[in-house]
């Protein structure tokens, strides 16, 4: 009887390595990381993540293996998308629980945003707060799919190399909120620093997509052939 329970214990916990040893690897965090902002084709992944699409492709096999990620083939290319919304709420309990007990992760934080001069105060739950009731220009600069896949509401797709050519749809009377992958994503930081060259009141919004949907509220979807801009919010 203990034989068998021995063996059911086994192989129990041999299922949950499974997921272990699939994110056991720094690129395929990032991956996932990348594939819950939306779909991706192995090569815009590679890309994304400084991978040849090689090793980009052995990646997203692990991470295919342990369910975690779906393939479809479509034309030439295969898009890989997460398997479900547990995925993201999973990479984002797993991102807590090392910020939580790694001290490193703040001091490589602060590191970088010292080193780029950015390590000012960031008014969480106020700015939060401005977002959803209105108050402020909300771009969202994160490539286009991805912002299609999902947005939050009211926000107007300004990718990183649109904004030079796009900002004087920008109303300077109003302050603006940036916001791209979460918290180590370094897109919105860009863009601050941009708009506020050009006399714009600009901040950095340290939430994305993946936390806002974590506090339980909605996003937007663009509709197909949409654009959204300045002038339309």
């Amino acid at each position: 009887m203990a034989s068998r329970h021995r063996r059911f214990k086994d192989s129990i916990y041999e299922q949950f390595a499974r997921v272990g040893k699939a994110v056991s690897a720094p690129k395929r965090i990032e991956l996932l990381d990348l594939l819950c902002q939306g779909p991706r084709t192995v090569e815009a992944l590679a890309g994304l993540a400084g991978l040849s699409v090689a090793n980009a492709s052995q990646h997203l096999q692990v991470l295919r293996a342990a369910r975690l990620v779906e393939a479809e083939k479509k034309g030439l290319y295969v898009e890989y998308r997460v398997a479900d919304d547990e995925v993201c709420r999973f990479f984002l309990a797993m991102r807590g629980l090392a910020e939580s007990r790694l001290a490193e992760v703040a001091q490589v934080t602060r590191a970088y945003f010292a080193d780029r001069g950015a390590m000012e105060q960031v008014e969480g739950d106020e700015l939060v707060r401005r977002v959803r009731a209105g108050e402020v220009t909300v771009l969202d600069v994160r490539p286009r799919e991805e912002f299609d896949a999902a947005h939050i509401p009211g926000a107007i797709s300004m990718p990183v190399a649109e904004i030079e050519a796009r900002i004087d749809e920008l109303p300077k009377r109003r302050a603006v909120v940036a916001y791209c992958r979460g918290p180590y994503c370094v897109m919105a930081l860009e863009a601050v620093e941009l708009l506020r060259e050009r006399g714009y009141a600009a901040q950095r919004m340290e939430q994305g997509v993946l936390e806002w949907r974590a506090r339980g509220w909605r996003v937007s979807r663009a509709k197909r052939g949409a654009v959204a801009r300045a002038s339309d919010a």
